[in-house]
């Protein structure tokens, strides 16, 4: 089996599995307090795997520079990226969640011209990323009313800045790619510090009388994301990301959000109209057009 079908295999897995993470996540933070929740999951998942690293012996060289980036990429892809989306469900829905996430490779394009600034956005991209505007419009257009909720426009905030930090780690995974080879490692200590930095916002943001209110159903949902959610899709997607062309291996973000829509209604019996099917449609087109637009600028 060649390294980029099993990268294409990993991306399969990612796609619908971090798809069921919004609902999961909504049933943790329902009983945790929710940075806690995040942060148990992610320090347990890092721990684990760096466990089964150091005891394989197929650890690589840990060098100062390699536990700073490993640090700064934990940072802004699992403290940001996904701690502040945990809290955030606290007042907004799976659904409405995970659409504002799938606009998350438009961001990774965004910053990479900014980053290469000879690379200027062509009529596709721009065209992109009007349909991704659209898209965002029309998942608010249900919710007027509750945009004047300073708990709703918080929840929105935080998964804006969500988005932006785990795009800005993307980005920065993809550049280090070729340095670091050991993916299981680097998972591990990215979720890990990641984890940490969660516990961080948890000890000043939590309400720790909730933990009462943790049953079967929470351990379950906390269990899942553990082994599931954080260990074997961090690692496959740091595995696809590696290996594939950042725009293929964000693929996942068009399946993400229908796969979290579907079962918020199914399971949560969360609202879907018209609005709802007509945005993730904009934002899904949106985001096929600003990556392949892209792909034209680099090969321009």
């Amino acid at each position: 089996m060649s390294r980029e079908f099993k990268a294409y295999l990993a991306l399969c897995y990612v796609s619908i599995v971090w798809g069921t993470t919004y609902l999961v996540l909504l049933i943790g933070v329902s009983q945790f307090p929710a940075f806690l929740f995040s942060a148990l999951r992610q320090m347990l998942a890092g721990g684990l795997l760096l466990l089964f690293v150091f005891i394989s012996s197929h650890k690589n060289k840990i060098t100062r520079s390699y536990i700073i980036d490993q640090f700064i990429i934990g940072l802004l892809m699992i403290t940001f990226g996904n701690g502040f989306v945990g809290y955030a469900e606290m007042y907004i829905s799976s659904s409405l969640a995970a659409l504002i996430c799938a606009t998350m490779p438009v961001w990774i394009v965004c910053i990479n011209m900014i980053l290469n600034r000879n690379e200027k956005p062509n009529s596709i991209v721009l065209f992109g990323l009007l349909l991704g505007i659209i898209g965002i419009g029309l998942v608010f257009k249900e919710h007027l009313i509750e945009l004047f909720d300073s708990r709703y426009q918080m929840g929105i905030g935080l998964v804006f800045i969500a988005v932006i930090g785990w795009s800005m780690g993307t980005v920065l995974i993809k550049k280090k790619a070729p340095y670091y080879k050991n993916v299981i490692m680097n998972s591990g200590f990215q979720l890990f510090f990641g984890g940490v930095g969660i516990f961080v916002c948890s000890l000043f943001f939590d309400d720790f009388s909730r933990i009462h209110l943790v049953d079967t159903k929470g351990i379950i949902a906390l269990l899942y994301l553990i082994f599931f959610g954080s260990i074997g899709a961090f690692v496959c997607y740091l595995y696809a990301l590696s290996n594939l062309p950042v725009g293929i291996a964000s693929v996942y973000s068009y399946i993400n959000p229908a796969v979290a829509v579907v079962l918020g209604a199914i399971v949560l019996d969360e609202k879907l109209n018209v609005f709802i099917y007509l945005a993730l449609i904009f934002i899904i087109a949106g985001v096929f057009l600003v990556n392949y637009g892209y792909r034209k600028v680099k090969k321009t």
